[in-house]
């Protein structure tokens, strides 16, 4: 087939089927648009390859019977039912043929012999049973849907294709089919591939990347063939997939190659240090190579030891998410006594365990460990989380001497330095795998770091800078605005007249709280570090007196006893610093109830740090010493704050707390320093650059953190040229109609809205980045390096998009939640962009278009939402694509009536654009129709069908108004309680129905709009 630019979505998808079936040895099993009965199951494939598999048909059968239960639970959720699914194919289906009879195991995937899978592929597999969709390729082993991959053209985004997965993927679409997927892929020409699996959300997809040298053909063509090989594939599914706490994952690419790398090492016998840095998942690598060792060596057992107790909860937690059952040693003594004996299998520990208490010549220890080894049972296999750190290794070493005989893998997420490697390679041995920062980031695995340095006393010691300062920031407010503002920005005269430097680094940090990115949209959160606990527990007491009383915390290895202050007492009515340590944690855990086997402050520290995970806008700051600074994986955490003199290891480690992926409105892991470490922080970057240890070869292991307002120019400049990109199809001469037109298509046509969906979601996409760069660096455009010609232009180009954005906002019908993106925006666009005087605020602000007009009449509708704009075509364009988007969306609901209301709006666009019509008889017209649809009610509508379900019946039957209330009365006396998609409740409610339709068909078509109202 001969190629072409800009060729359709259709060619690409034929040619994957050549790949597929040419070189992957993929079996074509044709266009299934209009086949019936598309399923995940296809028994006859799956039957077919059991019975050559040798299997009976009584065999056959109780498996496919079990298969189908598993795989179309109702009472379960849809992951529940997919992991269900994984364990039937993982380990094989038990069946019993006949009573008494030994139980037999049917094995569903050959796993062992990959190539006496059946490995087929179908396209356009129409998919019933919610709105009916069509994925373009769907992958079948042994007639199982495996795989689904989506294509787009080299001209449309694959993220159109990653959300039309995770639509399919709804309740409301075709969850069930996904139930039996194990990978899903999104692809085109221009970008290549990205995979997930079910549940994956849109910022998880990665690529792959594997033989980077050739460039031979697409990238699509490419990875899909390296991943969709068939012992590759096989072996993705058998060895690396992970339900991890109600999370299905699959490896990224550098934790699949760190796996493989490391299984060689273990049949080998031989240890190393795998380097995969700081948040790219090392716990996953852990968990997915403890399961195969355990699985592949029956004699074999693994040791998982850490330095800090919280990464070592964290490990027991991801391991116990995961379904594996490990034992966390509670001392020393019963770690050794579980080394002695064959069970548990898998274990975990503190490294400190090892140790001697009370002993400081480690030499000597070692010496008399390695004369008297302890005894152990099984082939041991020791992973050593952050294997660079305690005490030189001589822990480490001493663990060496305890089990002379065991492997041991070492796992760090910063490099060794030169001065450890020695001691490292001896206890360790030589670098497994390596993963850098540089890579991470690249691969969008983790994000890339934004420093700051704020000299407080500089910063906000003037008055004049700061009435300056405010004066700048409200340049073209009136004086009411500028009063209001001053009272939501009441901290002013606080920050002021405070001679304390820890309460004007308290109020810089409130005041980031209010206008920053991510903290103000209350979606991030910010850990502070102090150099203390009395500093700790002082800044603690500060932001008590702030908003952010409730939800900040204060978490340090301090436990208060009350020997602790027994000596404290002075006599002269003032606290010690002890006294006041123990009096602020007193107050603080007079409230909290203790957990079982749990001291209060650990209740509380738990808490604190669950909230602050999974609640950011209620656990807002962390106020830590130590703790949490390594092993706390929180991707709310965007901004760090550090008030304590760090380096190396340390400063690295705890910088990286911010840079865990976390949704589209989290870009960037901000570090602001109030200790002036910027010498500190080159040297910690010196240090991945002249003292690493540089034997692993590969990338370069250096890690950078950008400036601020260097990477916020850099940023603003992207964005701003994005907007530009997706805009520029758009027709000359670019007014309100060209782009509604480009956005949103023709009203007259049904499906233009919906065809033209991918070029709305990348508006508001650009969009919601320009504000957010704008945004991050409004208030110091001049300091970034802009010109103050260039800063007007600017704010122009901005309000032009938010404009743009909001005009097909409303053009289309979509309410879009940007509370993600940019909620805490709107107050800087409106201080920076906009000088008019306030909008009176409208009682109906958050009503949409169409309920407007019913509340408020069409004039008053299309002066409140349609106001700014000028062309009267755009203005019914905008009203028209409201009206069919509501249609579409409620069709199903009331097909009769919303046909009608259909032929009569094309009736109406019909004469308006014939010029039949005068405007103003134009929108009486518009206006009463959509109050007719909004209150689904007609002129022949009978006063006693009073709600919407009785409307629909009366449409939907004839306009018979004694059956419709029939119909109504009959299915509210007889359906069971949530009889909504569960199978034998719904035969219930079809059953009385029939009593009065007598017809089967009749009762098919009238049961799902039954089904669409929500008074049944």
């Amino acid at each position: 087939m001969s190629d072409f630019v800009g060729k359709p979505e259709k060619a690409t998808q034929k040619r994957i089927i050549g790949l597929f079936d040419d070189e992957l040895g993929w079996r074509y099993l044709g266009d299934w648009t209009d086949r019936y009965g598309n399923s995940n199951v296809e028994e006859k494939l799956l039957a077919d390859y059991l019975r050559g598999a040798g299997y009976s048909d009584a065999h056959i059968s109780a498996a496919l019977f079990k298969l189908r239960t598993q795989a179309h639970n109702t009472q379960r959720s849809f992951y529940d039912n997919n992991q269900a699914v994984y364990g039937l194919l993982r380990y094989g289906v038990d069946v019993q043929v006949e009573a008494g009879k030994p139980t037999d195991n049917v094995k569903l995937i050959n796993w062992t012999e990959p190539e006496k899978n059946d490995f087929a592929i179908a396209e356009e597999v129409t998919l019933k049973g919610g709105f009916a969709r069509r994925p373009d390729l769907v992958l079948y082993v042994n007639g199982i849907a495996i795989g689904v991959i989506e294509l787009k053209n080299s001209r449309v985004t694959i993220g159109d294709g990653i959300r039309q997965l995770l639509s399919n993927q709804r309740p409301e679409f075709n969850a069930w089919f996904f139930s039996t997927v194990q990978i899903v892929f999104a692809g085109n020409d221009s970008e290549g591939v990205k995979y997930g699996t079910i549940g994956t959300p849109e910022k998880m997809f990665l690529p792959w990347k594997e033989d980077e040298a050739d460039n031979a053909s697409f990238k699509l063509d490419k990875y899909l063939a390296k991943l969709c090989d068939k012992r590759r594939l096989i072996e993705l599914m058998h060895d690396f997939v992970l339900f991890d706490g109600g999370v299905k994952k699959l490896p990224r690419v550098h934790q699949y190659f760190g796996i493989k790398a490391a299984q060689q090492h273990v049949r080998q016998r031989n240890g190393g240090i795998i380097w995969h840095t700081q948040g790219s998942g090392k716990s996953i690598v852990m968990v997915l190579l403890a399961k195969w060792i355990l699985e592949n060596n029956p004699n074999a057992r693994v040791a998982i030891i850490t330095d800090r107790d919280e990464l070592d909860k964290q490990i027991k937690r991801v391991f116990s998410d995961a379904g594996e059952a490990i034992h966390r040693t509670s001392s020393g003594r019963d770690l050794m006594a579980k080394l002695a004996e064959a069970k548990p299998r898998l274990l975990c520990s503190l490294v400190h365990k090892f140790g001697k208490r009370g002993g400081d010549d480690f030499d000597a220890f070692i010496k008399e460990l390695e004369a008297q080894p302890a005894k152990t049972v099984g082939e041991i296999f020791v992973f050593v989380d952050e294997c660079h750190r305690t005490q030189s290794g001589k822990l480490h070493k001493a663990m060496k001497a305890m089990m002379p005989n065991a492997v041991f893998i070492g796992f760090t997420g910063t490099p060794l330095l030169k001065r450890d490697k020695q001691t490292s390679l001896e206890v360790f041995g030589s670098y497994i795998h390596t993963y850098k920062f540089s890579e991470a980031v690249e691969d969008e695995v983790v994000l890339d770091l934004i420093y700051e340095a704020r000299d407080i006393d500089q910063k906000l010691g003037s008055e004049d800078k700061i009435e300056a300062w405010f004066e700048a920031k409200t340049k073209g407010l009136n004086h009411w605005q500028k009063d209001e503002l001053k009272k939501k920005w009441g901290t002013m005269q606080t920050v002021l007249s405070s001679r304390s430097r820890m309460e004007r680094v308290v109020q810089d940090i409130i005041f980031d709280f209010n206008v920053k990115p991510r903290l103000s949209s209350q979606r991030g959160n910010a850990i502070l570090v102090a150099s203390s606990i009395y500093e700790a527990c002082k800044y603690y007491e500060a932001f008590q007196n702030t908003e952010l009383k409730g939800r900040c915390a204060v978490v340090t290895s301090y436990n208060p006893i009350a020997q602790d202050v027994t000596k404290e007492e002075t006599g002269a009515n003032s606290e010690t610093d002890k006294q006041f340590i123990y009096n602020t944690y007193t107050d603080l855990l007079k409230h909290v109830e203790a957990k079982p086997g749990m001291t209060k402050t650990g209740s509380y520290e738990e808490d604190a740090k669950d909230r602050f995970i999974k609640q950011p806008a209620n656990m807002k700051l962390l106020i830590v010493v130590d703790k949490l600074l390594t092993g706390f994986d929180a991707p709310s955490c965007t901004y760090l704050y550090i008030d304590k003199s760090m380096q190396d290891h340390g400063l690295f480690q705890a910088i990286c707390r911010t840079n865990r992926l976390d949704g589209e409105d989290k870009d960037f892991g901000f570090i602001v320093d109030y200790m002036s470490l910027l010498k500190k922080v080159n040297k910690a970057i010196a240090v991945y650059s002249s003292e690493i240890d540089t034997s692993a070869g590969g990338a370069d292991p250096e890690v950078l953190m950008k400036d601020r307002l260097e990477k916020g120019r850099e940023r603003l400049n992207e964005a701003l040229e994005v907007v530009a990109l997706v805009c520029e199809p758009v027709e000359p001469p670019k007014g309100e109609l060209q782009h509604i037109h480009y956005f949103c298509g023709n009203t007259e046509i049904v499906t233009d809205l919906a065809e033209r969906e991918p070029q709305r979601a990348a508006l508001y996409k650009a969009v919601a980045s320009l504000v957010r760069a704008f945004a991050g660096i409004a208030d110091e455009m001049e300091e970034a390096g802009y010109s103050a010609a260039e800063i007007v232009a600017i704010k122009k180009k901005v309000q032009n998009a938010v404009g743009v954005r909001d005009t097909i906002r409303h053009a289309s019908g979509e309410v879009l939640d940007l509370k993600a993106y940019e909620a805490d925006m709107r107050h800087l666009i409106d201080t920076y962009i906009e000088a008019d005087a306030p909008r009176k605020i409208s009682p109906f602000d958050n009503v949409s278009l169409l309920d407007l007009v019913v509340k408020s009449g069409i004039a008053d509708a299309i002066t409140d939402q349609l106001g700014g704009m000028k062309s009267r075509e755009a203005i019914a364009e905008t009203i028209e694509n409201n009206i069919r988007a509501k249609i579409v969306k409620e069709h199903l609901n009331d097909p009769v009536y919303f046909e009608k209301i259909s032929a009569l709006l094309d009736e109406i666009i019909k004469a308006r654009k014939a010029k039949a019509l005068e405007y103003e008889d134009y929108l009486k017209q518009i206006g009463d129709l959509v109050t007719n649809m909004m209150q689904g009610t007609g002129d022949v509508t009978p006063a006693a069908l009073d709600t919407p379900g009785k409307r629909a019946l009366f449409n939907n039957l004839g306009e018979n108004e004694d059956l419709a209330l029939e119909v109504d009365a009959t299915v509210k006396a007889n359906r069971p309680d949530g009889w909504r998609g569960v199978e034998p409740k719904e035969r219930v409610i079809k059953a009385a129905i029939f009593a009065i339709l007598g017809d089967v068909d009749e009762v098919e078509r009238i049961f799902p709009i039954i089904e669409a109202q929500r008074e049944y």
